[in-house]
């Protein structure tokens, strides 16, 4: 698949601190890729540098196949629209005319088209209220219509959904879907929040303290993600000398209930319960969280077990 944005051994150093070290990462063309990490693993430096905003120290990126050292990349980078840290809008004017004002700055004359982008982030009946009365959701929303004046190739949007209640991170899921399927629009999305990702991306790669951990598209992920049976039982403590001699992979909950990460029958699980005396009351499906499985990656670049 061809890739619209790549980087190669990115670094970003602020004095001594190092904030990106040596990243590597490729986006599809027409993907919705999901950049993974906490607060203050390097996400919006790297979209800082990827839009302009900021130089690396080392390393190189390319955008369409333009180099970031070559002279070009300025205007291949007018084919990108961007949130970081913030939506760019004016408080006093309405929707429209945000939308209005930034199509000026791009040099483009006709404005017919202003009504079908509001509608596409579901502004369209706002009116003449002011920006500065939205809601956080609808000052969000906002800003990706100002961002995707001009029809970009590729929407980087930094922490969207960040501070939206349930019904606005609904709301911002589906539109991003329709941008991406309607328009053909590339998008790189970053978030701390993997459960919501995992809901619309099609690719991901984790960061963490300024390294690329894993880069994997959406079904890899899912293959990855380590199968669980929830199994509760009289007795944990009288199971877990038995599953150890077994070499079968468990994790203990409480007293009563038990995570065990072996292909194993359930057939089994009860021959050796009955063995250590003590009984199994149910066995249910307990999958890994994507979280879960995020910080376990964090866990082992940090050496913890």
């Amino acid at each position: 698949m061809e890739n619209l944005l790549s980087t190669k051994d990115l670094c970003k150093k602020y004095g001594k601190h190092e904030i990106l070290k040596n990243v590597n990462m490729d986006i599809p063309k027409g993907a919705i890729f999901g950049l993974v990490g906490r607060n203050g693993a390097g996400k919006t430096t790297l979209m800082r540098i990827l839009t302009g905003l900021a130089e690396p120290t080392s390393g190189t990126y390319s955008i369409a196949g333009i180099k970031s050292n070559d002279k070009k990349i300025l205007t291949v980078r007018r084919r990108m629209g961007s949130i970081i840290e913030s939506p760019a809008i004016y408080r006093n004017l309405s929707a429209y005319d945000n939308v209005k004002l930034q199509y000026i700055n791009l040099g483009m004359t006709s404005f017919e088209s202003i009504p079908e982008l509001l509608n596409l982030v579901e502004l369209q009946d706002t009116g003449k209220k002011k920006a500065g009365k939205f809601s956080l959701g609808m000052r969000q929303r906002l800003g990706i219509a100002v961002a995707l004046c001009g029809n970009p190739d590729i929407l980087i949007l930094d922490e969207p959904i960040n501070g939206l209640d349930p019904q606005g991170i609904i709301q911002m899921r589906e539109i991003l879907l329709r941008i991406n399927h309607e328009k053909h629009t590339t998008i790189l999305i970053s978030s701390h929040i993997l459960e919501e990702l995992s809901k619309l991306a099609t690719h991901y790669a984790f960061i963490e303290k300024g390294e690329i951990l894993q880069e994997l598209s959406s079904s890899e992920l899912m293959t990855k993600v380590r199968k669980a049976s929830r199994l509760k039982t009289a007795s944990t403590e009288l199971l877990c000398p038995v599953f150890d001699r077994e070499g079968i992979e468990y994790k203990v909950v409480d007293e009563e209930n038990m995570d065990i990460y072996s292909d194993i029958t359930a057939s089994r699980i009860v021959s050796l319960a009955n063995e250590a005396g003590t009984e199994v009351l149910s066995i249910t499906e307990n999958n890994e969280s994507l979280e879960g499985y995020f910080m376990n990656l964090v866990s082992k670049k940090d050496g913890i077990s």
